[in-house]
């Protein structure tokens, strides 16, 4: 009886210290909403922990499935059952929890009532007619959700174990870019209080996890047509297997010497979408960016310098006749247009696009200084 007593005051002192728990009780069957990225899976799995034990049951679905090498990697050191969005019978589930995301970003959750939603994007635009959390965190300033989301562990009074404190460490490090993208003092406070507590073999072993087969095939296939100009590289693909591959590459582009922006683009599942990465602070706002040129398309935002654009086919070729090379001269016309340039017609940029890939065998082009 004792013992019941004294979980009851923890219970209570840590819903005084981290108000989101307040909003849960201990008949509630918890499913909780992500975009599975290294930010996401970290943070579910923290509130996973911060649910532990207050509620009946937790699980984790993505929108999106997870196929990213450092994503497997992750979700498999966790030991998490990720499941997918549409397959999951919702009515399952009593309350609803959204991390690193916000329900209008994507069409598959922004009918969904959230009980919960804690994110560090900008805020979005917000449908009043529809039914509005009960509890919202969100804080466009900070690098990462796993940051929010340490500190809510720390105001708990709970020690992450090994693999929590590296997911949330490697989350950190990957969504500011060691800090080189978007970050601040509490970011690195929590970067610096994570670190005692992590399983390096475990870190270097996500941070180097290989790249599947099928995956590089189409990985090579599209960087072959990838055109550069001055600090721009950019690439779009005629085939893929996979969203995240243009992920890695886009990634992978920016590792290449002169190259401080770049996108990377192609048609996956009936959509055209669009990754985004720069470096510097002279490279302007990418999430906005990105609403600007694609938002009327389809869903559309991110970070300073990291973004994303996803339309469907249709909203974007409506006779369904154009080729990859007019698809890239409307990425580009719409990018142009967003940054207020003189913008050639979607065919004089296809053509620009065509001529500025050599032939087959050619030697590629660098970057110029």
């Amino acid at each position: 009886m004792t013992d019941t007593i004294k979980a009851h005051g923890r219970a209570h002192r840590r819903s005084a210290r981290v108000p989101l728990l307040n909003h849960f009780s201990h008949d509630d069957r918890v499913l909780i909403v992500i975009t599975a990225d290294p930010d996401s899976i970290a943070s579910s799995v923290a509130l996973k922990r911060l649910l532990w034990r207050r509620v009946a049951h937790v699980s984790v679905a993505s929108t999106n499935e997870c196929r990213r090498p450092d994503n497997l990697r992750l979700v498999a050191a966790l030991g998490l059952d990720l499941l997918h969005l549409p397959k999951v019978d919702l009515s399952h589930y009593t309350k609803l929890a959204m991390v690193d995301s916000q329900p209008h970003h994507t069409p598959q959750t922004a009918d969904l009532h959230f009980s919960v939603v804690v994110d560090h994007h900008p805020v979005g635009h917000r449908d009043h007619h529809r039914p509005q959390p009960e509890f919202t965190d969100i804080r466009p300033d900070y690098g990462a959700t796993a940051t929010i989301f340490t500190q809510y562990l720390k105001a708990a009074r709970i020690k992450p174990n090994q693999l929590l404190a590296t997911a949330l460490f490697y989350a950190i490090k990957t969504d500011t870019l060691n800090f080189v993208r978007q970050g601040q003092i509490e970011d690195m406070q929590a970067f610096r209080w994570l670190y005692p507590l992590i399983h390096h073999p475990l870190l270097s072993q996500i941070e180097q996890a290989p790249i599947g087969r099928k995956s590089f095939k189409y990985l090579l296939a599209g960087l072959n047509n990838a055109v550069f100009h001055n600090n721009f590289a950019a690439v779009c693909f005629e085939k893929l297997d996979h969203p995240d591959t243009l992920v890695i590459a886009a990634d992978f582009m920016m590792q290449i010497e002169g190259v401080s922006r770049a996108f990377s683009c192609g048609i996956v599942d009936g959509k055209l979408v669009v990754v985004f990465r720069s470096l510097g602070i002279r490279s302007g706002n990418l999430g906005r960016l990105a609403q600007e040129a694609f938002g009327a398309y389809g869903s559309a935002g991110g970070h300073k310098n990291m973004a994303r654009a996803e339309m469907p086919l249709p909203a974007v070729d409506p006779k369904g006749t154009m080729t990859t090379a007019q698809l890239f001269g409307f990425v580009i016309r719409r990018l142009r247009e967003a940054l207020g340039k003189k913008s050639p017609t979607a065919e004089e940029a296809a053509e620009a696009y065509l001529r500025r890939r050599p032939a087959a065998g050619a030697p590629r082009p660098g970057p110029k200084p």
